[in-house]
């Protein structure tokens, strides 16, 4: 599995991750099986939330016991992330985890509380070790240059954005941002959240002929393509043990600038959208 450097943490983490949203509607025993399955593929940074439900506990099963080797993120509630309630969010995640620390947190998405006051619990909870970085997701420009003015170069780790072939509106401005100031910048429901391009379709088969060039599925290849460019990492989240190790294929999958070209035609980026788009 390819690895590159994950923002300002400095360390380096797969291009290629496990998100679990919704991953607690799957039935439980394959979900588990399927995060271990992705672990043993390489794909050891683990995306979660404590909006996901029950994602927490399960993540905390799949990692017993190899905690040293994953890279695990969770997210604060816009609603809950003033400085004290971002604090008390991360420890209830954290004994959620069955874990004393998180290699990154980030808030949701931009809420109601003051950037200020939720950028303080982050700092404080790196300060006692509880976390060891910080991130957004969700946040447009104007978000992160407004946490880019609170923070100061080198603090924000990632964001963590929509990004999928139907769906390249971060190509726009987002992406551009992150790479010029050093913020991973992490895909999520790179699959379009149950909105794959279908076999039939023009997007369909330009993607079936570059991964029958490849011996890989039409999936790995998009994986590739979102992860093309270096500080890009992409969680896709499966309930099955088998796609698990399918997707983290295209963790040494390498596109070539004609594969590139033809799903840049097939799946045109289209114009710069007023607003970000989110799930």
């Amino acid at each position: 599995m390819r690895q590159r450097t994950f923002g300002a943490t400095g360390r380096d983490v797969p291009v290629l991750g496990q998100g679990t949203w919704r991953l607690d509607d799957d039935d439980r025993t394959r979900a588990l099986a399927a995060l271990r399955a992705g672990l043993d593929a390489g794909m050891t940074h683990l995306d979660t939330a404590e909006m996901y439900g029950a994602a927490e506990p399960l993540v905390a099963e799949a990692i017993a016991g190899r905690r040293e080797g994953v890279f695990l993120v969770s997210k604060v509630l816009p609603s809950n992330a003033s400085r004290a309630g971002t604090i008390a969010a991360c420890e209830r995640s954290l004994k959620r985890l069955g874990t004393d620390r998180l290699d990154g947190y980030l808030l949701h998405w931009p809420g109601s509380h003051p950037l200020e006051e939720t950028l303080a619990g982050f700092e404080a909870l790196k300060a006692s070790g509880k976390i060891l970085s910080w991130g957004l997701s969700n946040f447009d420009v104007d978000g992160l240059d407004a946490a880019l003015s609170i923070a100061g170069p080198g603090a924000i780790a990632c964001n963590q954005v929509l990004y999928h072939l139907g769906e390249r509106a971060i190509e726009h401005a987002v992406e551009p941002w992150c790479r010029r100031n050093g913020v991973a910048l992490v895909a999520y429901s790179p699959f379009g959240s149950g909105d794959f391009s279908k076999a039939e379709s023009r997007g369909g088969r330009v993607l079936a002929g570059i991964a029958g060039a490849h011996e890989t599925t039409p999936y790995a290849v998009a994986l590739a393509f979102l992860t093309r460019h270096d500080g890009v990492f992409a969680i896709p989240k499966t309930g099955s043990p088998e796609r698990a190790v399918a997707n983290a294929a295209a963790g040494d999958l390498v596109l070539a600038a004609g594969e590139i070209a033809a799903l840049d035609a097939a799946f045109p980026r289209g114009p710069r959208p007023r607003h970000l788009p989110m799930l």
